[in-house]
């Protein structure tokens, strides 16, 4: 069996032109940018104007808290997304790139949950479960020496963090080990076994 095109008939093979299309959503009908655009205040389609509807604030928490019952439901990327709407309308909300990072931990993005930490402690640097999260975001991505550091300076905030003295230790017990490695000859960056076929010559 063999599956062609039915070619259409010539009656209604005209093209329309823009012209022909009104109100365009990027245009008005001379062609010319709107005020809105000129000013850079065009966002999707309607102007950012307070009167609109919810405040960003308003609708920056609502997103948050909408992620933060899907991350207690261990719905984490979803919680993403709605946090990082929030994230797009109140760029400068530490707690959401706390949130974010423990998130991503969770799913195992070590890149992005460290970038995330980094922002918050950046955000507020006096936090001390900011720079735990750090912390621990440093861990998991390998860097047992810096994330020390990091948990130094959750507990020079709060020196009764069980927490942060916890996972101090366990940054000091692995970096203890590679010093072991290390002396005992073998490598850390290399694998210890090899595995393969090895052929006797005798």
């Amino acid at each position: 069996m063999k599956i062609t095109w039915k070619k259409q008939s010539k009656v209604n093979n005209k093209k329309r032109s823009l012209a022909a299309l009104s109100n365009l959503p990027f245009e008005d009908q001379e062609g010319k940018p709107t005020k809105a655009e000129e000013e850079g205040e065009f966002r999707g389609g309607k102007t950012l104007d307070s009167s609109c509807g919810p405040s960003t604030q308003q609708l920056a928490d609502s997103f948050q808290a909408q992620g933060d019952k899907l991350a207690e439901d261990g719905k984490y990327r979803e919680a993403l997304g709605k946090w990082e709407n929030a994230l797009t309308l109140m760029p400068g909300k530490a707690v959401l790139h706390e949130q974010k990072a423990q998130v991503l931990l969770e799913i195992g993005d070590a890149w992005n949950a460290l970038k995330a930490a980094t922002w918050a402690t950046e955000l507020e640097p006096s936090w001390a479960e900011a720079w735990i999260t750090l912390g621990r975001a440093q861990l998991n991505f390998g860097e047992p020496d810096i994330a020390i550091e990091s948990f130094d300076r959750a507990l020079a905030i709060k020196p009764d963090s069980e927490e942060a003295q916890d996972d101090r230790k366990s940054a000091l017990h692995l970096v203890k080990r590679r010093k072991q490695l290390r002396l005992s000859g073998l490598s850390d960056t290399e694998n210890r076994f090899v595995v393969g076929d090895k052929t006797d010559s005798s």
